[in-house]
């Protein structure tokens, strides 16, 4: 029963993202062959709803593997590095390659996230911190350091502006031969859906994992990949999105504990719904114009994040 009202409420949430918007929409018109509103349905309604369905599930899924990944509840890759490491390589391919098609950009921008992420993951390692609290803080810090560099960089030769509108989470530039490189990030869901047991025995730690004759590091190497190349991906086609991947995940994970695999469809889902009505209620405030759906996730998701701080239980 739960399965069917939650079915029922996504499909009412996209159901809302298709017809909510600036120009009004009519089903009616567009079954009776309204060639103007059939062009902005299929051109900008579609790929946008499709684009906040797979952008809310992918950032979900992945703070859910490096919440595995390091054993703590507070680690997303927006605090881990990932994000602000994937900014500097994008930024780095501004300055050097302003021409290169937009699959080499994606390249490099995964390269200097995975390996910003390679890096925290040493980091912690060696630090050796003990309080839940200080990884995330750790990671913050250390993003910190990679996005201040890709901002002096922006500044010094005048791409602070492109890279501010570029990076900013926003789906109204989402359209129709513009966004199709998020279909990439599909395939990697599939293959964490496969590796789930792997990683939730990696997530009960490294001699648990041995022990079992699984190999960590490799299995952990996987993992990081995949959340790299994934949250790349999502920043390069609509930007950053905050708080996403800490939220969801510990929701989920109150009520349904730590298992991947029971839990994947329902991060997935959960994280896509959050994400469409962030998106509608972005779209509808100031009517007829909109803002920033990162913002709106930023106000409601550090107002979640803080509720799950306060929580007498410890995640």
């Amino acid at each position: 029963m739960k399965k069917i009202v939650w079915a029922l409420i996504l499909i009412v949430l996209i159901w809302g993202s298709l017809f909510a918007g600036a120009s009004p929409i009519s089903l009616k018109q567009l079954v009776n062959g309204n060639s103007q509103q059939q062009l902005i349905f299929l051109t900008t309604r579609i790929p946008r709803t499709i684009s906040l369905i797979i952008a809310g599930a992918t950032l979900s899924i992945c703070g859910l593997i490096m919440q595995h990944l390091t054993q703590n509840k507070f680690v997303s890759p927006g605090s881990a590095g990932t994000t602000d490491s994937a900014r500097l390589g994008i930024v780095i391919v501004m300055l050097f390659f302003p021409n290169a098609p937009l699959l080499f950009r994606s390249f490099i921008a995964f390269l200097f996230a995975f390996m910003g992420t390679i890096l925290f993951i040493y980091l912690i390692n060696f630090l050796a911190a003990k309080n839940k609290l200080m990884i995330p803080l750790i990671g913050v810090m250390f993003g910190n350091i990679f996005g201040s560099i890709a901002t002096f960089f922006a500044y010094q030769f005048n791409l602070i502006q492109n890279m501010t509108s570029w990076l900013q989470g926003n789906f109204s530039t989402v359209m129709k031969g513009n966004y199709e490189l998020i279909y990439l990030t599909l395939p990697l869901l599939l293959i964490t859906y496969l590796l789930a047991y792997q990683f939730t025995i990696v997530g009960m730690g490294e001699d648990i994992t041995k022990n079992l004759g699984l190999n960590y590091q490799f299995i952990q190497l996987i993992g990081l990949a995949i959340v790299a190349l994934a949250n790349t991906l999502i920043l390069i086609m609509v930007g950053n999105i905050p708080f996403l991947g800490i939220i969801i995940p510990n929701l989920i994970s109150i009520h349904y504990r730590d298992y991947i695999k029971n839990t994947l469809l329902l991060t997935a889902t959960t994280g896509s719904a959050f994400l469409l009505i962030c998106d509608i209620i972005a779209r509808s405030i100031i009517a007829p114009y909109e803002v920033p759906v990162s913002v709106v996730v930023g106000i409601l998701g550090s107002l979640i994040f803080l509720s799950l701080l306060l929580r007498k239980e410890p995640l």
